[in-house]
């Protein structure tokens, strides 16, 4: 099957798949997030900044549009349109996997079309794990990108029926692309999370951000499986770590060693995009939801929808009496059902998110571990 067909079928399975998680038909770990309300907190809407700084850049504020496609025709225009609204709304963008174009030049134009569409804009390449530094120095050239993207997926490789089925050369591959590029390397799941050790192992390997992008978002477990001829491979439909649980998982590890933690994965509404903020990350990135609004109402409806993102972030964060993202991570947020469970398992005591404001020390999400 060409790169081409590949493609339009992620995006055609991937708003399907949208479309029954927003009607209610799958659970989303971020409800297991909530804050406690403190009536007398709230600031002044003025007061509160959106501005976060991630890989030495400060953007406007602490959302982005995060990788989704290119390749064919179709996704070409998708592409357009997010960066029409990236333009227009001041959100970073990245381009979904670069491999298509790797491999065949010809399709330039339907990753480029981000940097035409967006030119004063801060847009990261994205390409897969077993790229070469020329091969992303490539990508990074065709968008002029401020930062590279780089998934780890292999849960969808194993399922994709021409999937690859060696992994092993991924550290020192992303190891390489760390030494040898003059941008920000960002190394992202695409939906299955990102665990405390791999934040551990990647610090080792020159990293220094981490979109954990957990489950509950996009299953391209379930979308490649789909695509197999007879979908006999719904074993992994449920593996991997939600976002909340990376975030509060990788919270320690990432203070420690300087990482800057970015969350995407089941990012529904403005109210998760503040729960993923308050757990630790510097901004959220969203995909699937912002792809169904463009795919059925177009550029400007999705364009007016970020914009009230923007607008409900703020004035969650008046609520809250954060002026500022980092502010969040003081908060008092209480962690319940499965994603308490995983603390536990985890060695995190759940107990101290819940009251971490009361600790005037405190610089970041709690890290005490159950002894």
């Amino acid at each position: 099957m060409s790169y081409a067909s590949r493609k339009d079928d992620h995006v055609r399975l991937a708003v399907a798949q949208q479309r029954e998680s927003m009607a209610g038909h799958r659970p989303c770990p971020f409800d297991e997030v909530a804050f406690v309300h403190h009536a007398l907190r709230g600031t002044a809407e003025r007061a509160v900044s959106l501005a976060t700084e991630v890989g030495g850049a400060t953007w406007p504020v602490p959302l982005y549009i995060n990788a989704m496609t290119g390749g064919s025709p179709r996704t070409g225009e998708v592409n357009r349109g997010l960066a029409i609204a990236a333009r227009e709304t001041g959100l970073a963008i990245a381009s979904g996997s670069m491999s298509a174009y790797l491999a065949d030049g010809s399709v330039a134009e339907t990753y480029r079309i981000l940097r035409r569409e967006n030119p004063d804009g801060y847009v990261i390449a994205n390409v897969n794990a077993n790229t070469t530094p020329q091969m992303a120095a490539r990508a990074v050239e065709l968008l002029r990108a401020d930062a590279l993207q780089v998934h780890v997926n292999a849960i969808q490789e194993i399922v994709m029926p021409e999937g690859d089925r060696d992994f092993s050369a991924w550290p020192c591959n992303i190891a390489r692309l760390t030494e040898t590029l003059d941008i920000p390397v960002i190394v992202k799941e695409v939906g299955f999370g990102i665990s405390a050790d791999t934040v551990t192992q990647l610090t080792d390997l020159g990293v220094r951000i981490v979109d954990v992008s957990g489950t509950g978002g996009t299953n391209f477990a379930l979308i490649e499986n789909a695509r197999r001829e007879r979908a006999d491979f719904d074993l992994l439909a449920d593996w991997g770590l939600s976002t909340p649980a990376c975030l509060v998982d990788a919270a320690e590890v990432a203070l420690r060693n300087g990482v800057t933690l970015l969350a995407s994965g089941g990012v529904r509404t403005p109210l998760d995009v503040v729960r993923g903020l308050a757990l630790g990350a510097r901004a959220v990135g969203v995909s699937g939801h912002f792809l169904s609004i463009l795919e059925a109402e177009g550029v400007d409806a999705l364009i007016t929808a970020i914009n009230t993102w923007i607008t409900r972030i703020r004035q969650l964060m008046v609520l809250l009496g954060a002026e500022t993202v980092r502010a969040l991570a003081d908060t008092d947020v209480m962690l319940t059902g499965r994603l308490a469970e995983t603390c536990r398992l985890r060695g995190i005591d759940p107990a101290d998110y819940a009251r971490r404001s009361r600790n005037p020390l405190r610089q970041m999400a709690p890290t005490s571990r159950i002894l």
